[in-house]
């Protein structure tokens, strides 16, 4: 599943050609708290997390007599008071009708229960990613505790502090989502929706979490991309214990294609950084940067059998402190199963019952 972990603090690779792509409204950054207008009837707000990724872009979409809210931010008292001042001073006197999480990371849905009970409003988000929630808050799902730290230790991470960090992570998940709403609209990969007499269509990606729904509007030229695209930096790909022989990184190069056929102009509305232009541009620089990813790791793998351990020092060119260890080994394991499943390289297990990979 998002990161990183609960995704949000991994390991993400920042974007080298970052000055390819343009930032409509410069240095503009809504305050916790405030919004800011991005088109007619949606605004932009954004929500602190504490982690290194310390932030969230949520968003405002005025639907007629009320407004329809684009994902939550995280359980805590900070995201509830920076929304309160939200609907004290920008909702305009109208409720909050709807609540849409695009997917069940915890800066995404964290605050839905709250949110819905609040303005007694449905939420609405795919079903794989609300039954993936409702697990997640009553259990580990592969983000921490004792099979997270075999997961782990079967590709060859040995570091006792590391280990007894994903051990300790057993409660990871529902400390940011301690609760789930009871009922939700489901949401469908093309499934139209009217929000405020404007159609804004779903478009399911997969790889980051089960089931990620973004959320395009053709009149306004908006793209609402949650984690699938992001301007600055990648998208966490992982695999979990939940699911140990996962292809996370082919399912999220694969739904990428879901969004080559937007107008180049579009506007994007990502999760975390700015709003920005130039989809088509990020889309081949992710292509791009996963590819040279996977070649490093096929050349590393003909030179010798490696576990996804050993190979963290080629995907991650900075040093990694022991929280950034434990979420890139699970983006290392995404990279050495996308080439496994496409049969470019086999997996043995060692007299340790360690997964070493070697060219097919």
């Amino acid at each position: 599943n998002h990161q990183c972990s609960s995704p949000v603090a991994a390991c993400f690779m920042a974007n080298p050609h970052e000055s390819e792509l343009h930032y409509p409204f410069g240095d503009i950054i809504p305050a916790p708290g405030e919004v800011h207008d991005i088109a007619p009837g949606v605004r932009w707000l954004r929500m602190g997390l504490p982690f290194a990724l310390d932030h969230i872009n949520l968003w405002l979409l005025e639907d007629g007599e009320g407004w329809t809210i684009v994902d939550c931010g995280i359980t805590n008292d900070a995201t509830k008071q920076a929304w309160e001042q939200v609907f004290a001073t920008a909702l305009q006197g109208k409720p909050v009708t709807r609540v849409i999480a695009t997917h069940m990371h915890p800066d995404h849905i964290g605050l839905a229960h709250w949110l819905t009970e609040r303005w007694q409003c449905r939420l609405w988000i795919s079903a794989t990613d609300y039954n993936g929630a409702r697990l997640a808050s009553q259990s580990t799902t592969g983000f921490g505790g004792e099979r997270s730290a075999a997961f782990f230790a079967s590709h060859g991470l040995t570091d006792p502090e590391a280990l007894a960090k994903v051990r300790g992570r057993s409660n990871y998940y529902a400390g940011m989502v301690p609760n789930v709403p009871d009922a939700y609209r489901r949401l469908l990969d093309g499934m139209s929706i009217d929000i405020g007499g404007r159609a804004w269509r779903c478009i399911a990606g997969y790889g980051h979490a089960p089931e990620h729904m973004a959320l395009h509007c053709d009149s306004l030229n908006l793209l609402i991309s949650g984690d699938m695209v992001l301007p600055r930096i990648s998208t966490n790909v992982s695999v979990y214990a939940l699911e140990p022989e996962a292809d996370s990184l082919t399912l999220y190069l694969d739904s990428l294609a879901r969004f080559e056929s937007l107008a180049s102009d579009t506007l994007v509305l990502p999760s975390h950084g700015k709003p920005f232009t130039g989809l088509q541009v990020r889309i081949r620089q992710l292509r791009d940067h996963h590819d040279e990813r996977l070649a490093d790791v096929m050349m590393a793998c003909r030179e010798k059998p490696c576990h996804a351990a050993e190979l963290l020092p080629v995907l991650f060119k900075r040093p990694l402190d022991l929280h950034q260890t434990t979420f890139a080994m699970g983006e290392s394991v995404a990279h050495l199963h996308a080439l496994w499943h496409a049969g470019k390289l086999v997996r043995r297990a060692d007299a340790d019952g360690v997964w070493r990979f070697s060219a097919a």
